[in-house]
Order: C-alpha cells, then structure tokens, then sequence
C-alpha cells in the first residue's frame, strides 16, 4: 500500500524533515481523545477523523456520533478507515488496550504516519508496542500525559518521547497542544509519568484510609491538626475530601494506571506490593459505575 500524499516528508532549507499535519485520527472517543479531537479541530486542524469501540454497540453508538458531530469531527467506520490518509495517529484508549491497539493499527498504517500513544503504560508495554508499530515502517511516540485533562484540555502538559518525538511536538504545538520533546528513545517518558503517579497516587491512598479512620473513630479535628503543625500551609481536610472526590470520579481508571506502574516496578526487579496496593486502594475507592 503506498503512502499517501498528505504523509510525505518533505524537508526544510537545513535537510531536516518537516512534518506536514493537517490530518489527525484518533482511536478512542471518551474523555481525552473527545477533548483533544474537539480543540485540535477547533485549532485549526483541517481533518480530525474518530473511532471507539462504542461505535460498534447500537446502544452506545447513537451517544458517541452526537459527540462526534458537536466536536465537528469525522466518524470513521473501523481502524484501518479512521486511519486512512492521515498524518498523525493518536491512540488514547486505555492502559489495559495498548498492545491491542497497537496490534489492530499496525497492518493498516503506512511509512511515514506517525502513531502518538498517550495512554497510561508502562515503559516495557510502550517498548512493545513501538516495536509493533514500527514493523511496518511507521513511527511510534509514546506520549504521558501529565496532569487531569478537563481542567487545562489541550494545554494538559505531556511528555513525548521517541525519535519523532520533537517533530510531532513541533507540529501538535502549534495546533495548541503542550508536549515537550524529553527522550529520543521509547520508555523515558512513561517512567516520569509512572514514577511521578506512584507518589500522587499513593499519597491519595493514604490521607483517604486515614481521613476514614479518623472519620470513624471522631478525631478528624485532631488528626488533621496534627498533620498540619507537621505539615504547615497544608489543609488536610480539604485534602482528604478533595483526593475523596478524585479517586470516586476515576479510581477505575487510576488504578488500572497503578498496576501498569507496579509492573514498571516489578520489571525493574524491585517488590511491587506497595504499588499494587494502592492500584487496589484506588480502585476500592471508586464509585460504582451506573
């Protein structure tokens, strides 16, 4: 299959390529990629193609299209369609789906696309996933974004990593994003991420259980005092209810994250109990779904 006009890598006046993106796809249409297709199509994106799974379910699907359409973004019939003829592939599923992902892209992408993994994995399930994108003669760059997505939206501060990483970056900036170039090798990235989500989350894990037992025992006054002379300048009430309302909306989430950054750990042949744990905590913590 030959690649398509609109992938081609024409060079700047130094020899270095440059990196014509007008088209962007994005496989998974939930929270983050309806975010990003929304505001990068706002920005001035001429093609913003989607496809989710939903859109396979007759009962899901009608709720995904109406999304589609209020964002102005194309609906695309499977992978290899939403894929098709586009610069700059964004996958943004899952933690538990990235290799599946990766594996149902990878016959239909061509030389020269561009394939922005932005999922929540460990450096070895993007290391593996690189090596099936690449196979065919695509690039893959991992992406670790950084910080919640509904507050900042496409400003959400991310990590690329990869030897596209400065190039897409270059391109995804000047559409709004904030990405940052910090490794031309696959892994670096989603270690800063994971290294930095094992400390957020499990001090999450920790004020809940203990606002919990304070709760029950009635010394929250105490307990968060006494935090708070050790720890001066921090509500610790507020804390606790915040951090509550966080892993309620997206412990699921979370902790499926938490399991991809013990398995970091365990790679790297320490004890991964601690961090399993908190995978556990997070997941404890959250609503049931509806």
């Amino acid at each position: 299959m030959s690649s398509p006009p609109s992938c081609s890598r024409p060079t700047d006046n130094n020899g270095r390529e440059t990196l014509m993106a007008a088209r962007i796809a994005l496989i998974g249409f939930g929270e983050v990629g309806g975010i990003f297709a929304a505001d990068l199509k706002a920005a001035g994106a001429s093609d913003i193609a989607i496809y989710d799974l939903k859109l396979d379910d007759p009962a899901l699907a009608p709720a995904m299209r109406d999304k589609a359409a209020a964002a102005n973004v194309r609906v695309a019939a499977s992978v290899a369609d939403v894929m098709a003829g586009m610069d700059i592939v964004i996958s943004a599923v899952t933690a538990s789906s990235v290799l599946d992902v990766a594996r149902a892209a990878a016959p239909h992408l061509v030389a020269g696309q561009i394939f922005f993994d932005v999922n929540s994995a460990s450096p070895e399930t993007k290391r593996t996933a690189a090596g099936i994108v690449e196979a065919g003669g695509a690039h893959y760059v991992e992406g670790a974004v950084m910080a919640p997505v509904p507050a900042p939206r496409l400003r959400v501060p991310i990590l690329a990593g990869g030897p596209k990483a400065e190039a897409i970056v270059e391109v995804l900036n000047a559409l709004g994003m904030n990405a940052r170039a910090v490794s031309q090798t696959h892994g670096r990235a989603s270690a800063m991420k994971l290294c930095r989500s094992i400390m957020i989350k499990g001090i999450e894990a920790l004020i809940i259980d203990c606002a919990r037992s304070a709760k029950a025992w009635d010394v929250e006054a105490e307990v968060f005092g006494s935090l708070q002379d050790t720890f001066p300048g921090v509500d610790f009430a507020k804390l606790a209810a915040t951090m509550a309302g966080r892993v309620e909306q997206h412990g699921v989430r979370r902790a499926a994250e938490m399991r991809e950054a013990a398995d970091m750990v365990a790679d790297l042949g320490f004890n991964d109990a601690l961090v399993r744990a908190v995978a556990e905590a997070q997941e404890r913590g959250a609503l049931p779904r509806a």
